[in-house]
């Protein structure tokens, strides 16, 4: 993985592991929209996705928790400023349709796993 690698992610355990591997984590204190927009907004100042926005079979509005891994370019990525902005759409739609349930700790840790597991196996 690149230096300028950045993994965005509202995961304390995202963050704890990418973190002792020495990889720049931008923790976000917020939901799953707030690890979209961030995204987006770093997009927009020409960074590129290197992580799908929504990978993995968990909809984005039956978790809490997303990771997404970007890298800084030279010039903005239409195809990633494409992704994250569908994602943000389907994410806006799901969460209409029915919300992100309040689910117990048990089911949260395993949320967390979940999407440790995903960003880890798509970079490393």
């Amino acid at each position: 993985m690149d230096k300028n690698t950045i993994i965005i992610t509202n995961n304390q355990k995202v963050r704890d592991f990418f973190e002792k591997e020495r990889i720049e984590v931008l923790y976000i204190d917020g939901d799953y929209k707030d690890v979209l927009y961030t995204v987006r907004d770093k997009v927009q100042l020409n960074y590129h996705l290197l992580t799908h926005p929504l990978s993995g079979s968990i909809k984005p509005n039956e978790t809490p928790y997303k990771s997404i891994a970007i890298k800084k370019e030279k010039k903005l990525d239409l195809l990633s400023l494409e992704l994250i902005s569908n994602a943000i759409e389907v994410y806006k739609k799901l969460q209409k349709d029915l919300k992100t349930p309040f689910w117990t700790e048990s089911i949260l840790e395993d949320f967390r796993v979940i999407d440790l597991d995903l960003i880890k196996n798509a970079l490393i």
